[in-house]
């Protein structure tokens, strides 16, 4: 796929996953995104910090695509009160890495379609403030306002008479919306 360079843009991103004591007996651990690493280098989940029952871990570290498509939901996203980058997450049956980095994105408009989906798990991570502003110069500098088109009606005429009103196995015209009877019986 030839992408136009100046329309794309990658980062490198570390996820930061942190573990704390599940709050029922059912689950022992609860796993969350909490902070990304822009500009990290690769990691397979090495503990960052531990303090008693919980740990942070860098788990990963994927690709931050920016498509000049995306301009419209990557300022929506950057506008909001606190903004922020999604990370997306599948459970694995690995122990030891109980999840893999999906994706990481500063469109809120793809996190919504992978929430969707029931599979994964969306967390909503602060977004640091040199990350904005480099997310908020690719959009300013690609993003094209789509022009409004109005519409046009036809010049037909529908309110003329009505055809196909009723059911034409009905023979009476006083009740064209009564249901059909059956063949030698009475409606």
């Amino acid at each position: 796929m030839i992408r136009n360079p100046q329309q794309y843009q990658s980062m490198p991103m570390g996820i930061v996953v942190r573990r704390t004591p599940g709050a029922t007996r059912w689950a022992k651990w609860a796993w969350r995104a909490v902070a990304v690493l822009p500009g990290a280098g690769p990691a397979d989940w090495a503990i960052l910090r531990e303090e008693g029952d919980v740990a942070e871990f860098h788990a990963q570290t994927v690709q931050l695509e920016l498509h000049g498509a995306e301009c419209e939901a990557y300022l929506t996203g950057i506008s909001d009160k606190e903004p922020a980058i999604y990370v997306v997450m599948r459970g694995t049956d690995d122990a030891a890495r109980p999840f893999h980095v999906t994706l990481v994105t500063a469109s809120p408009y793809e996190a919504q379609d992978y929430a969707d989906n029931g599979e994964d798990i969306v967390e909503k991570v602060p977004m640091p403030a040199g990350l904005v502003a480099w997310v908020r110069d690719f959009a300013q500098a690609y993003f094209e306002e789509e022009v409004f088109v109005k519409r046009r009606r036809d010049r037909k005429r529908v309110d003329g008479a009505e055809d196909g009103v009723g059911d034409a196995r009905i023979a009476q015209l006083t009740d064209v919306y009564r249901a059909p009877a059956r063949k030698g019986t009475v409606a």
